[in-house]
């Protein structure tokens, strides 16, 4: 299929209005995004004169994965949009749940990238020696071929920052590089939640810079206001229960608990690989 005309979204302003326009809007299939392991389509939405360019993931394209058997990655989609939007961060697009052309499936909004294809905007890169360098943090020596090494390291952004309390709070198992979206008004989201919310440890991502070192007062603030909002009956906890399972949600509020009692980040438990491959 040909690539998908980038449309503007006219007239849609917030979140509410983007969440309704994506719920409501009629889907129009326009591309596919083959590298992808699952079913991934760009689409067109449109809804009483508004229109944007979103992503849909049917449940019926989902490959069953060992430790995700059920075809639950859509739903796991949504619940991380959720928990994002309950931080105040808003480090995920936009994401509904709804049926499409090809059955029930998560619908995301689009965002363009500020960057080249495949290029991070300076968040990620491979160094010589083992030091970061200022405005760096590390996260493990990778194999570059021809028996050298370089030190993998990410920038030590406040918006990274954020997204690993973020992938710490949804037991994120797929933080790669490409999944990292610099918007050109300066913001960035993650995108790729299917691998989320196990009830285990599953922990897999690039950003383990911050491991062991104090949370900041601001993400503290944010847990504790998260924990609130995932108490039983709270609206947050109420949708969540209808994505996920209930031993799931109590392993969510059980991660956030953790969080705010230790105040650090987490390390690697060592009953994973701590890092997804391939990583980008």
């Amino acid at each position: 299929m040909p690539a998908p005309e980038r449309l503007p979204a006219p007239g849609v302003t917030d979140t509410g209005e983007i969440e309704e326009l994506l719920a409501k809007g009629e889907l129009t299939v326009v591309g596919r995004i083959r590298e992808a392991s699952n079913a991934v389509l760009l689409c067109t939405v449109t809804h009483e004169g508004a229109s944007a360019d979103c992503v849909y993931k049917p449940v019926k394209g989902e490959r069953p994965l060992w430790d995700f058997p059920d075809g639950s990655l859509a739903q796991r989609e949504v619940a991380a949009y959720l928990v994002s939007e309950a931080t105040g961060w808003g480090l995920v697009p936009t994401t509904v749940l709804r049926d499409g052309p090809y059955g029930e499936g998560m619908v995301q909004r689009w965002v363009e990238s500020a960057e080249p294809e495949g290029d991070t905007g300076g968040l990620l890169a491979l160094v010589d020696g083992e030091e970061a360098g200022e405005g760096w943090k590390p996260v493990a020596l990778a194999e570059v071929g021809e028996g050298r090494t370089a030190l993998l390291v990410h920038a030590d952004d406040p918006r990274l920052r954020r997204l690993s309390v973020l992938d710490a709070v949804i037991n994120n198992g797929d933080r790669k590089g490409g999944h990292l979206l610099p918007a050109p008004d300066g913001r960035l989201y993650g995108i790729d939640h299917g691998v989320t919310f196990h009830a285990e440890d599953k922990l897999r991502t690039l950003l383990w810079g911050w491991a062991g070192e104090p949370l900041t007062d601001e993400a503290r603030e944010v847990l504790t206001g998260l924990a609130a909002e995932l108490a039983e009956g709270a609206p947050l906890a109420t949708r969540l229960a209808e994505l996920i399972t209930s031993v799931e949600l109590a392993a969510v509020r059980a991660r956030v608990a953790h969080l705010l009692r230790t105040g650090t980040h987490p390390q690697p438990s060592g009953q994973w690989p701590s890092i997804p491959w391939p990583p980008v």
